[in-house]
């Protein structure tokens, strides 16, 4: 299919289309012009993370040069066929048959304790595809060993099991646990005040006197304050533990996915540099910006972070363009034939990035109240479970005590 072929037979849904941008990127003998595939705020980072990676290693090559656009049949061919050459005798139908699933994201449940351990919601075939492509996996959301809340987020492990607990909590206290905003808990002495490694003791939590619940209930609403405090201090899904550990883990020359702020993007660590990190900057809105390159991270908030260009040298804004570029200038030299684009005010930038934050804190909120759903319906069929065995076992005076109604079965749920 030619590429205006390709354009027109998706041109009814602009989120099919995807902008090619040409990048440089390797060193020495090795440095070349890359094509990296773009994205708008609703885009299949997940897919798109897994192609550029290819992209970059030079495991995949998107032809002609010229060609400025690429949808996922386009892309989806060239991994297929990468895998198809790259893993003979393997069975790879698996991998293939979850591809398509990656165009709507990837269910992904990362562990607190292991920056390459994730434990996936589905079948598994998730990872399953990164293994066979031979792309790392990774997220710096790891508690710091010697804090506070590390033994208790070392008992629940992972993300999925944290919110599951969270919402058993809320249900214990009748939905006070989501809804407050400061706590007591005077039969903790303190413990579940303990925030993040990275931001400190945090005052924000449930109000909440758990000496009027059982100890079990008690040991569970206790955990959950501290498993709340800690994701509430680290929604961007990064802490400074995690960040030092990627930096200081990942060999130099490294291409890798990482998963942050519900996202995945490539990670690279340069040869020669140490302890850098830069993700490659893939936004739509830089898709004319050719000095924004890479994102250095500096922090675990993204308020400090740096764009530099393809040598790794800093981007310094100037009347809303990057690298001595004028707005002028920038749009007569790169802007498209047909003038659909245009250089990014940084105001404009500043906004679709809050409005994505935005995106990612009512996500977290739909989840968190769709698995407090869950457990009170498992909850409720538990106690509906218990009145039923409580009725087995009051049988009337005719009954001989050693024979069993044939209706009288162990349910397992």
């Amino acid at each position: 299919m030619s590429e205006h072929e390709e354009a027109q037979s998706i041109q009814s849904s602009q989120a099919d289309v995807w902008y090619l941008k040409e990048i440089m990127f390797g060193v020495g003998s090795s440095r070349r012009n890359v094509k990296i595939v773009t994205q708008n705020f609703n885009g299949p980072c997940s897919f798109i993370a897994i192609c550029n990676i290819l992209l970059l290693r030079g495991n995949i090559e998107i032809q002609p040069n010229d060609r400025t656009i690429v949808s996922y049949e386009f892309l989806s061919q060239l991994v297929g066929e990468h895998l198809l050459m790259t893993c003979p005798g393997i069975d790879i139908s698996s991998v293939l048959s979850i591809m398509p699933t990656t165009t709507k994201g990837l269910d992904l449940n990362p562990l607190f304790t292991g920056a390459t351990s994730f434990r996936p919601a589905g079948a598994g075939g998730e990872l399953k595809m990164f293994e066979q492509a031979g792309i790392k996996l990774v997220h710096g959301w790891l508690v710091d060993p010697s804090s506070a809340e590390a033994e208790v987020l070392a008992v629940v492990q992972d993300y999925d099991s944290a919110v599951n607990l969270i919402a058993g909590a809320d249900h214990t206290t009748n939905g006070r646990l989501l809804t407050a905003d400061t706590f007591e808990d005077p039969s903790s002495a303190g413990s579940s005040q303990a925030g993040s490694s990275q931001a400190g003791p945090s005052q924000a939590g449930p109000s909440i006197s758990t000496d009027r619940y059982s100890d079990s209930d008690r040991r569970k609403i206790e955990q959950a304050i501290v498993i709340r405090t800690f994701l509430d201090n680290t929604q961007s899904q990064l802490t400074y533990y995690g960040l030092f550990h990627l930096a200081s883990k990942l060999e130099p020359g490294t291409l890798v996915a990482l998963f942050r702020n519900s996202h995945l993007s490539v990670l690279y660590k340069p040869e020669g540099e140490e302890a850098s990190l830069y993700s490659l900057v893939t936004d739509y809105v830089f898709l004319n910006e050719p000095s924004v390159v890479w994102e250095r991270i500096e922090d675990v908030d993204g308020g400090w972070s740096t764009f530099v260009d393809s040598d790794f040298v800093k981007s310094s804004p100037a009347g809303g363009d990057f690298a001595g570029h004028t707005a002028e200038s920038a749009l007569q030299a790169f802007e498209l034939e047909s003038g659909q684009f245009s250089v990014v005010d940084p105001a404009d930038r500043a906004l679709a990035r809050q409005l994505q934050a935005e995106e990612d804190e009512k996500a977290h909120q739909l989840y968190l109240q769709r698995e407090r759903k869950r457990v009170e319906r498992m909850e409720k069929e538990q106690q509906q479970q218990q009145q039923q065995q409580q009725q087995r076992t009051k049988r009337p005076e005719g009954d001989k005590p050693g024979k069993k109604n044939k209706k009288d079965k162990c349910i397992i749920m």
